[in-house]
């Protein structure tokens, strides 16, 4: 097929691109390029040809002759929306409308949405969230989430245009665009860099995790199924034992990270706690399974800390905190309000000596 994966230069995106081409699709990457300065490693995989471009300015037009849309571009975690919730609504759902408008006109036939398992929010004791549990967004980022799959059910069409939302677990493991905002990545990190893993709530909450090409496995088998089997669903992506309290989390990543202290702290002001069935992806596509437990998980960033000698620069450094970095841009006045690139000018020759004043120090990411 012929696909473009939106926000390819992200955390996901830039481990599906070359996941897909390595399985014969032909792809192109779509991404405004918040997170380009972040590059950990390089793993010497072909990426797919690059295009520039925020997704709210993606026409019909730029979206002829594709088979098929895999959309992961939009502002990613919880911290992000509630610093800016008009900027993340903007993106987020007017932006994502926008873009599966722009496909079903330019006769694409595959829309296949990242949602995420935020959107269950707060679970009772015992109680394990499935496909037909109602939502409880509880932030700007759920909201949007569920905004999206609604919109995207009431356009799906079998034979010209059908749409798939994956309910992504807590995702986890390496990346190029790596990401250590998210609780094992970030956990992994501090017991690497620090020795210890401090844990600034008691652990209790619940959160399914799911490993970065586990998820791009769901990708490639949504992709590749009959239209009848995924037109129109809603799919949970993870597996019923990759459920873990947060404070098991924290246990897994110490004893792999071996003399790494675990320490808890109170419970926190975050809630959110839920428990996933993982059924329906099985029963609709039961090619579908998950390679990668935690522990592997916490293996696999192990040994790539090691390769790279991860430093404590490195695991602090913006681009992988997806608020920082942003916060950043828009601290050099790079971003505007509304997170739209700024331009520089620097393209018009100039007279006179350089202006005074020492070069800031600048570091390359390893």
């Amino acid at each position: 097929m012929k696909v473009l994966v939106t926000g390819s230069e992200g955390y996901i995106g830039s481990v599906l691109g070359p996941y897909l081409i390595a399985r014969g699709h032909r792809v192109t990457g779509l991404d405004t390029g918040f997170y380009t300065a972040g590059l950990l490693y390089q793993d010497a995989k072909e990426r797919p040809p690059l295009v520039a471009r925020d997704i709210r300015d993606v026409g019909p037009e730029d979206l002829q002759g594709f088979d098929a849309v895999v959309h992961l571009a939009e502002l990613s975690n919880d911290p992000l929306g509630a610093h800016d919730r008009d900027t993340t609504m903007d993106i987020n759902w007017n932006g994502s409308r926008s873009l599966a408008e722009a496909a079903r006109r330019a006769g694409v036939r595959r829309f296949v949405y990242a949602s995420s398992c935020s959107v269950y929010g707060v679970g009772n004791e015992g109680e394990v969230k499935d496909e037909t549990s109602e939502p409880d967004p509880r932030t700007a980022y759920a909201e949007c989430k569920v905004l999206c799959e609604r919109h995207l059910a009431t356009v799906n069409d079998p034979d010209r245009f059908a749409t798939t939302c994956l309910r992504n677990a807590t995702a986890f493991g390496a990346s190029p665009r790596m990401r250590f905002d998210i609780v094992l990545n970030n956990l992994a990190g501090l017991a690497w860099t620090t020795g210890r893993i401090a844990m600034s709530s008691d652990g209790t909450p619940w959160r399914p995790l799911v490993h970065v090409l586990d998820i791009c496995r769901a990708v490639e088998l949504t992709l590749a199924a009959p239209s009848e089997r995924v037109a129109g669903q809603i799919f949970n992506v993870g597996a019923d034992d990759q459920n873990y309290r947060v404070r098991e989390i924290a246990g897994i990543v110490g004893e792999v990270f071996t003399g790494s202290e675990v320490t808890f702290g109170e419970p926190g002001a975050d809630n959110r706690s839920y428990r996933v069935s993982f059924a329906r992806i099985r029963e609709h596509l039961p090619d579908f399974r998950c390679d990668w437990s935690a522990r592997a998980g916490a293996v696999q960033l192990h040994s790539l800390f090691r390769a790279i000698a991860l430093s404590g620069e490195d695991f602090e450094a913006p681009p992988f905190t997806r608020l920082k970095e942003l916060r950043r841009l828009l601290d050099l006045g790079r971003l505007d309000g509304r997170f739209r690139w700024h331009g520089l000018d620097i393209d018009e020759p100039h007279t006179g000596t350089q202006a005074g004043g020492a070069a800031p120090q600048a570091r390359a990411v390893a």
